[in-house]
């Protein structure tokens, strides 16, 4: 057992004093509070650094800017590629594995090694690389670097361990796939082409075998040159020489003839009889002219020549090729079948498509039966089974992205019984008219491990809507679906002035959530500064939505007169009566210097039908002032026991009583100290003139997500008048900055109080600069308002992807010393059991409130306990003035007991609201950890209070408010999320740093348990959906459209092989179609081929060392082999090696009894030979 021994008599009346002049701990005002009696804390933290480690487990949604597609017809596995050099595996459901290129180079070409677990990809370095499929992580076993020469098409045989390459320079080179060194084979393009020809024929994009002769390879030139090269003699057969450049060629099974797709929207047909000319030329979407030519059409990027056994008609599937006069057309993909012609339009460009056979064998009848098709950002499959070729149900969360993520969450060990609800409610809504078949991408194994829990991810997105996903045993599955939007009237044209203009084309997007699984209870904030309540219930009914609307508004400086009654804040007095009811606010559409006490939104007030799901119920919307919106919500929570929801931004604090539908509390932040305020504010003189500052509102949206049709307007080159000069990304890190907004708050990381206690004023040295405003630009008391939010640079300077992955904000110290004189944003909020004041024998309803300014402040409150007498009688909300200070802003509050469990908020059991019950006996309300004497024994006279900021981690002891522990997390940088969880049935306080670093420390002595560099690379997208949960696990947005769930517990590290599934199953590969007896028997060997003989080092010699280097991996071939371990891998393979030891010794016995019935026939012709001559004399001879 680790003691560790604090005597605190006196500690808060000798609080050591930082050089920042803020006192390190203790009371707010520095008041010398009664010593606790000495005691001895033990506490046993049995988290040691060895539970810890990084590593990522699973990657969901769809693969990022995709590249590349392949498919293995036997072991029925996918592969993606993607620009970044990701390669994403898909099989059955829970088969789902993410590589990633070190280079991170796109990938121009997949190639699998059909049935041998075993993937070829070509890289935009011009590198091959071999993965091995046989294990649950692939890795690369080889590597090829060329040097000279830029790759730009591969082709591998079936059952062929030689891979023929295609460049630029028109030359095909040949990679042995065992060894990956270059044959000494090589195919010149001046030697491919005749020697008259007097231009370069164009990179290769097509590479071939004959399907019925391997010894034949067919080379597709760019510039539309065709040829047939015989690998036996090194020469040409044919030379095909087109006007149009060459896209791509597909073969008919028999090898008799081919088609081509072309620039011109054409498909031609070639007969290796003749190949002076085409024999089939078409323009599918192309119409006639009135001189008879086909009008010119798009190109045709790739064409598929499939036949089938049930139709003497084959399948000719293709892309593009539409006409140019339908602009804005979609893309399609046509399917031709005969003279039925199907044209399917796709909601993104086709990336590239492939047609699924029953047989690996090109030389026998394809029988196609799906079409992969992957597109920018979906991925379909089409069921050409049926005649109107529907598409497939896909089971992957390929659509995460269907709207701009713009927050998440993730809970871990859920109630059992929330994730079958959920289902069971957005079932109802799915989508009908998928094919009725088996998906087809069905390879490997998976099976849900034994150390499962449920598991819940939540993800708001910018059109307003929520989803709930399955995230139990690293699968991810779709539950249920909520759109926001249908809270709130469609906004008219002539309404779009009061909203659309703030937030573009994304008033509803989703900020931040709330979710309580326990009562199951759901809050989100809007990005135009709306929050919406939902409960759950099983049954629909008809219902109104209420609407409360606050009046926020906290500058000290807008107290202009003291007959401005109308601009000052609403309030409650210090008695804690509820505040008096707000006025009715106008829905006129007025210009913005008239705008006052008006939403940015408007809810519905008719009666509407909810439908089973999460219902609306109560909508609290911050309102207009004076021309002026409201200001980004920075922070909420809401506590069911209680009944209360709190709302913060960088103006103050709300309170909303959800039950009663009233406002308890709206004060300005100021005003919440009282006369406990550490810092000397001055105010301002009044303003002259209001000038509307809406260009300002909902700053923050436009790093919320990248997306190209999402455009700053110039008018927000305004804030870059907050910073001279942009500093570098190297540079910025290594400042503190003073106002970010980063996962929907408003953070200030340093928060040093001036010296002295002295404020300071703008007309010191850096007046001049904030006084430097050109005419019509807002006033810069608004720029620092919307400084708390995300600044960016102009529109001019800035790119999408600067925008995506960068800090760009300002730094400068003139902002950060006029933010601590008047603007202090709540960066967070917690309900709890807890003390209010130092005197207090017991814990109370409690709301802790941490500030931009790293100011917590304890603020008790008084709720009646009698069901009855809840539903009638006010709450008391009484600030205290109760205030501790950390350095940096706020992030994260937490409890602990003395045993060093984690002490939960209370709650109420859920019970659904709209159930049919018995009007005399109404379903009384089941609190959970509500009454303080349960509180009392769980955590005997006090607990211990964790708060955890941007720079620096305190855990204080109640109610004596002595600082027990703290720990400066880190001076150079900044957190951006952090997290108490359950790891290894205890608990640690996870952090995660904008320098990258994930960080663990130990509760309750803070102790470091783990800072490794993981993501050295940050941007917006990770730092607003980065996030911790129980189990030691977390998960970010890693692209646009996925999530990458990583854990840092030592124990899942060591379980995730077990988790993870299989990609590579032992399947027989299918037989070779059947030659013939006659041929197979004696020999009618004219179309064998051994590349072997050809390409191997004693007949082609060495390849050149220049051209392309090796790069060795972990074995070759056979090391790829046995190198899936187990007991079951090793018993798969003595099966099939059995088989096909028992195959060959088949045909040994059929050739062995053929011999014999050939010797038995020899034998009998030979008697019959000796009877026959047996009688006669010599001379008869």
């Amino acid at each position: 057992m680790k003691k560790f021994r604090k005597v605190l008599d006196g500690l808060t009346t000798s609080s050591p004093v930082n050089p920042g002049g803020s006192p390190a701990c203790g009371s707010a005002a520095g008041t010398p509070s009664a010593a606790p009696t000495p005691r001895e804390l033990e506490i046993q933290e049995t988290l040691m650094s060895e539970h810890f480690q990084i590593c990522k487990t699973v990657r969901h949604g769809f693969p990022y800017q995709p590249t590349a597609l392949a498919f293995d017809p036997v072991q029925k596995i996918l592969a993606i590629g993607t620009r970044s050099g990701g390669v994403r595996l898909l099989g059955r459901p829970g088969v789902d594995c993410h590589c990633q290129h070190e280079s991170g180079a796109a990938v121009l070409q997949l190639q699998f090694l059909i049935n041998e677990g075993a993937l070829v990809t070509a890289c935009a370095d011009d590198t091959l690389h071999l993965w091995n499929l046989r294990q649950r992580r692939p890795a690369i076993l080889h590597s090829l670097k060329f040097n000279r020469e830029r790759i730009t098409f591969c082709h591998l045989p079936f059952q062929s361990k030689w891979l023929y390459v295609g460049t630029e320079r028109g030359n095909t080179h040949i990679v042995n796939i065992e060894s990956f060194v270059l044959s000494g084979y090589v195919i010149m393009w001046n030697k491919a082409i005749e020697l008259s020809t007097k231009t370069h024929p164009g990179p290769v994009v097509h590479l071939s075998d004959s399907p019925k002769d391997e010894g034949k390879l067919l080379i597709g030139f760019e510039s539309g040159t065709i040829v047939m090269w015989d690998l036996r003699v090194k020469r040409a057969d044919f030379r095909i020489y087109y006007d149009e450049a060459i896209h791509s060629v597909s073969w008919h099974h028999e090898g008799r003839q081919f088609m081509c797709s072309h620039s011109d929207g054409s498909l031609s047909m070639w007969n290796l009889r003749n190949t002076a000319k085409p024999f089939q030329v078409t323009f599918p979407h192309g119409k006639s002219q009135r001189d008879g030519r086909k009008e010119s059409c798009k190109p045709i990027l790739k064409v598929e020549y499939k036949t089938s056994r049930n139709s003497s008609e084959a399948f000719v599937i293709f892309s593009g090729g539409l006409s140019y006069d339908k602009a804005g057309r979609r893309p399609t993909l046509t399917i031709m079948h005969g003279k039925a012609i199907t044209v399917l339009e796709m909601d993104y460009p086709i990336v590239d498509f492939m047609v699924l056979c029953d047989t690996p064998y090109l030389n026998e009848v394809q029988e196609p039966y799906a079409v992969v098709v992957l597109l920018e950002k979906d991925f379909v499959v089409v069921d050409l089974t049926q005649s109107n070729f529907p598409i497939f149900e896909n089971p992957y969360p390929m659509d995460v992205h269907e709207s701009p993520v713009t927050c998440t969450a993730y809970f871990a060990d859920c109630p059992p019984d929330i994730i079958p609800v959920l289902y069971s409610i957005g079932a109802k809504h799915k989508k009908t008219g998928y094919s009725h078949k088996e998906w087809p991408v069905s390879g490997g194994t998976w099976t849900i491990g034994s150390q499962t829990y449920p598991e819940i991810i939540v993800t708001g997105h910018a059109d307003g809507s929520i989803k709930f996903w399955d995230a139990t045993a690293i699968t991810l599955q779709m539950l249920y679906k909520l759109k926001t939007s249908k809270v709130f009237e469609n906004p008219k044209s002539g309404d779009m002035g009061r909203s659309g203009e703030l937030v573009e084309e994304d008033p509803y997007a989703v900020q931040m959530i709330s979710w309580c699984p326990q009562s199951r209870i759901f809050c989100v904030v809007g990005i135009s500064a709306h929050v919406i309540l939902y409960r759950f219930s099983k049954y629909d009914t008809n219902t109104t939505i209420t609407s409360l609307e606050v009046r926020l508004q906290c500058e000290m400086e807008d107290v202009i007169s003291p007959s401005d009654t109308e601009n000052t804040p609403c309030y409650s007095d210090p008695s804690g009566l509820s505040p008096q009811p707000q006025p009715p606010s106008p829905r006129s559409n007025t210009p913005d210097s008239t705008r006052d006490s008006i939403p940015c939104l408007k809810v519905k007030d008719r009666m509407i039908r909810m439908p089973p799901g999460y219902q609306a119920e109560l909508v609290v919307q911050l309102l207009w002032i004076d021309g002026e919106p409201p200001q980004q919500i920075t922070s909420l929570d809401l506590n069911s026991a209680y009944g209360l929801l709190a709302v913060g931004n960088c103006n103050g604090l709300a309170v909303v009583d959800y039950l009663q539908k009233t406002i308890l509390l709206c004060m300005n932040t100021l005003e919440l100290y009282g006369s406990a305020d550490p810092f000397q504010r001055l105010t301002r003189s009044p303003r002259k003139n209001r000038q509307s500052t809406s260009d300002f509102c909902m700053r923050g949206l436009s790093n919320f997500y990248s997306d190209s049709k999402k455009r700053i307007r110039t008018s927000y080159q305004s804030l870059t008048e907050l910073s001279d000069n942009q500093v570098s990304l190297d540079l910025e890190r290594s400042k503190s900055p003073t106002s970010d907004h980063v996962n929907g708050h408003c953070t200030s990381p340093t928060s040093q109080p001036c010296p002295s206690g002295r404020a300071r004023v703008p007309g010191g040295p850096e007046g001049p600069r904030l006084a430097r405003r050109g005419p019509g630009r807002p006033p810069f008391r608004k720029a620092q308002s919307a400084a708390c939010m995300e600044v960016s640079l102009p529109v001019s300077s800035l790119t999408e992807e600067s925008r995506e992955n960068s800090f760009s904000r300002s730094r400068s110290s003139s902002v950060s010393s006029i933010d601590r004189e008047t603007k202090e944003a709540v960066t967070t909020l917690q309900f709890m059991e807890s003390y209010g004041r130092k005197s207090d024998p017991l814990p109370t309803p409690c709301l802790w409130v941490g500030t931009s300014l790293g100011l917590v402040l304890i603020i008790p409150m008084s709720i009646p306990m009698d069901e009855q007498e809840r539903q009638e009688d006010p709450v008391t909300v009484v600030p205290t003035g109760t205030v501790l200070m950390l350095k940096g802003s706020i992030l994260r509050f937490s409890f602990l007991d003395f045993g060093g469990a984690l002490i939960h908020s209370p709650y109420e059991v859920w019970r659904d609201q709209q159930a049919p019950g018995d009007p005399d006996r109404p379903r009384k309300r089941k609190l959970v950890n509500f009454s303080p004497s349960s509180s009392q024994e769980a955590s005997g006279d006090c607990h211990l209070a964790v708060v955890c900021s941007e720079k620096q981690a305190k855990v204080f002891l109640m109610p004596t408010q002595a600082c027990l522990y703290v720990h400066n997390i880190t001076e150079s940088s900044f957190l951006l999320r952090a997290d108490v969880v359950s790891v290894c049935n205890s608990v640690c306080l996870a952090c995660f740093c904008a320098n990258g670093h994930i960080m663990t420390l130990s509760l309750p002595s803070l102790r470091p348990l783990l800072d490794i560099n993981y993501l050295p690379l940050t941007d917006m997208r990770i730092a607003r959906t980065f996030c911790f949960t129980n189990g030691g696990q977390a998960l970010y947005l890693c692209s646009p459209t996925e999530i990458q769930r990583i854990t840092y517990s030592q124990e899942m590290c060591d379980n995730l092989q077990e988790m993870l599934g299989e990609l590579f199953t032992p399947i027989e590969t299918p037989e070779a179609p059947n030659r013939g007896f006659l041929k197979g028997f004696f020999g009618g060997n004219a179309q064998t081929f051994d590349r072997e003989e050809l390409f191997g080092e004693a007949s082609a010699g060495k390849g050149s060392r220049s051209l392309a280097q090796h790069i060795p991996g972990q074995g070759g071939m056979e090391g790829m082999k046995a190198a899936a371990g187990g007991v079951v891998g090793d018993l798969a393979r003595a099966r099939i090696a059995l088989d096909e030891r028992g195959q060959r010794l088949g045909e040994l016995e059929e050739r062995t009894a053929l011999m014999m019935s050939s010797a038995e026939t020899f034998s009998k012709h030979a008697h019959e030979l000796m009877l026959k001559c047996k009688d006669k004399k010599w001379y008869q001879f």
